[in-house]
């Protein structure tokens, strides 16, 4: 039987991130262009509810902590639960890096530091916006050039890779070299700053304090270690048609709708479920971001409807055709010219 403690956390960090929804939501239009949205943007900006949206989902991942020592399935709701919450909080810092989080350059940093880098062991502030908006942006999809295809092709998603590497390459988080990879990034990350180990251990202590073993074990260590980075891995791979983009020139919208992907665009469940859980605060519109990365989450329903959608619109990431994956591995595993036939459903994702 859960605590009343634990559901009073629950709810009062569900209301204190409604407070960042609603105030970005007045007045908002609902369909513009960007120069339209920016400007509504900078009207509402403010440093207080971005700071109560980030302690409602730390205040959310305390109520996971004392729920988890109710029983073994609520020690298994409990962390995925909080590995949802730390997608979140990746993306929400997500913002942050852009300088669109907060009102001031310095609140973006120091709640990006605070409520994500710091607990979650993640490299600084300044170390990710150069490597996701100066390395990553101008060069979506650029073999060599672009950190998150490099990433990628680091999980197993390269060209020639055979069907059972390609399954395994999609859970690569969760096998034993993805484990040690995650683990070895978080030491790595706490021996070149070691500010932030006194952090993850005071986060440790509290996830003991409040679930016991429970609390560290499932609300702690299994989402940070396994399913937020299998999460965080998924998203990834769904931002962009990585292994056969069409490459342009042109407007920003134009260039980015040749190399990016909306999944889910006819399927409003599938979609919502998408953006509360693993594509959250407008990861699932990544074709709008990118296209305008200057604009806040809130504002890029309103954007993508004034957009051209971009080519490839996916009405699943695993099954059906077109589907994510399929096209995916049907990019790095093309068929031969000569045995290729254009009315094989399998080769029109």
């Amino acid at each position: 039987m859960p605590s009343p403690l634990s559901l009073a956390l629950l709810i009062t960090g569900t209301a204190l991130r409604q407070i960042d929804r609603l105030h970005f939501a007045l007045r908002r239009p609902r369909t513009a262009a960007a120069a339209e949205l920016v400007a509504h943007q900078r009207r509402r900006a403010n440093n207080l509810t971005p700071l109560l949206l980030l302690a409602g989902q730390w205040v959310q991942i305390a109520g996971w902590w004392l729920l988890a020592a109710h029983g073994a399935l609520a020690a298994v709701l409990s962390a995925v639960a909080v590995a949802i919450h730390f997608r979140h909080l990746q993306e929400i810092s997500h913002a942050a890096v852009h300088g669109i989080l907060a009102r001031t350059a310095r609140a973006n940093l120091l709640y990006a530091e605070v409520f994500a880098h710091y607990p979650l062991a993640l490299a600084p502030v300044p170390v990710r916006r150069r490597r996701h908006v100066r390395d990553h942006h101008p060069n979506a999809a650029v073999p060599g050039t672009d950190p998150n295809l490099t990433e990628l092709h680091t999980a197993g998603l390269r060209p020639g890779v055979t069907r059972a590497a390609f399954a395994t390459a999609l859970v690569h988080p969760i096998t034993p070299r993805g484990i040690r990879s995650t683990a070895t990034t978080i030491t790595t990350v706490l021996r070149r700053f070691p500010s932030r180990a006194a952090a993850v251990l005071a986060l440790a202590g509290t996830a003991y304090l409040a679930g016991g073993t429970a609390g560290l074990v499932w609300g702690l260590l299994v989402p940070r270690l396994l399913l937020y980075p299998q999460l965080a891995h998924l998203s990834l791979i769904v931002e962009h048609t990585w292994f056969d983009p069409q490459v342009r020139t042109g407007s920003p919208a134009w260039v980015e709708a040749g190399r990016c992907l909306r999944l889910y665009p006819r399927s409003r469940a599938l979609a919502a479920l998408a953006a509360a859980t693993w594509l959250p605060y407008g990861d699932l519109r990544h074709y709008a971001h990118s296209a305008h990365p200057g604009l806040r989450w809130n504002y890029l329903p309103a954007l993508e409807r004034h957009l051209a959608p971009p080519h490839f619109t996916p009405a699943g990431l695993l099954l059906g055709t077109p589907s994510v994956t399929r096209r995916h591995l049907n990019a790095l595993t093309p068929a031969p010219a000569d045995h290729a036939h254009e009315d094989d459903p399998a080769l029109m994702a």
